[in-house]
């Protein structure tokens, strides 16, 4: 009696790799004018909050301390303490506003509202929805620090024409940091996660980076570390200009700005991917 045909071996589908190269298009375009439509429905509560903070730092730090201070010496000029603080304070605020939108708004259209797979079910990637959630926060960035400026320029503490340079160099940072965020965007369970990343990564980069007062105060081997990060970067690039001067080291600031936003959009698309595939 013939003995029956073996069984044909199972095939094992392979997944793609979830560091694969990101597989961008213009449909991300679509998901970011989304975004804009819902915001457009609280965009003045939303503007208040982003920008009375920082504008409550200025005032405070600025003209309180300020008339302590007085004068400060940067780079070989002295400067009006208000001056100093503006320059660093509107590159904290593209951070903050960015890191905002990229943690707690987008997690709840990621995971508690489940936006982000309504929208998969149109021809849409998740590479495209996490570039739209990326610009759409580094556009709220631009936006809240747009305004900033504008109170800045009004109230007289800069009136440099290479102020223009700062828009493309601030959405920059808001790119950057809305990259960093979706990181941890990717790794959260919950809201409580994202306390970490504040007060263990925002918060002691505002006080390192040169923001409230010069490096040069800061011990050797902690301005050392501080040379590394972001927000330095930023600021070595943003405060120049309120001073009417061009940035020294221009391209080695801009370079790191580049390579960390490149870095952190593949890390976050990555663990963004492992997450969805879970």
């Amino acid at each position: 009696m013939p003995s029956a045909p073996a069984s044909a071996p199972s095939i094992t589908a392979v997944q793609p790799s979830i560091w694969r190269p990101p597989s961008l298009s213009a449909r991300a375009w679509p998901v970011f004018l989304r975004n804009l439509l819902v915001w457009r429905k609280l965009a003045f509560p939303s503007l208040v909050g982003n920008i009375a903070e920082p504008l409550i730092w200025l005032v405070a730090f600025g003209y309180g301390m300020g008339a302590l201070v007085g004068q400060i010496q940067v780079e070989g000029q002295t400067v009006p303490y208000i001056l100093f603080l503006a320059s660093g304070s509107v590159c904290m605020s593209a951070m903050n506003a960015a890191s905002f939108e990229a943690l707690y708004s987008a997690f709840s259209r990621m995971h508690v509202q489940k936006t982000w797979e309504g929208i998969m079910n149109a021809p849409i990637s998740l590479d495209d929805v996490v570039l739209a959630e990326m610009l759409w926060a580094a556009f709220k960035a631009l936006f809240t620090v747009s305004a900033i400026l504008c109170v800045m320029l009004a109230l007289g503490i800069s009136h440099s024409p290479r102020l223009l340079l700062a828009w493309p160099i601030l959405l920059g940072v808001g790119i950057m940091f809305s990259s960093i965020a979706l990181i941890f965007n990717a790794l959260a369970k919950g809201y409580d996660f994202f306390t970490y990343y504040f007060t263990l990564g925002l918060t002691p980069m505002m006080f390192l980076s040169g923001v409230f007062f010069p490096r040069a105060q800061l011990p050797p081997v902690v301005r050392a570390i501080s040379d590394w990060l972001p927000l330095t970067h930023a600021v070595e690039l943003v405060r120049p200009l309120f001073m009417n001067q061009w940035p020294a080291d221009a391209l080695r600031h801009g370079l790191a700005l580049g390579g960390t936003t490149v870095a952190a959009f593949w890390i976050a698309l990555a663990l963004t991917r492992r997450r969805f595939r879970a």
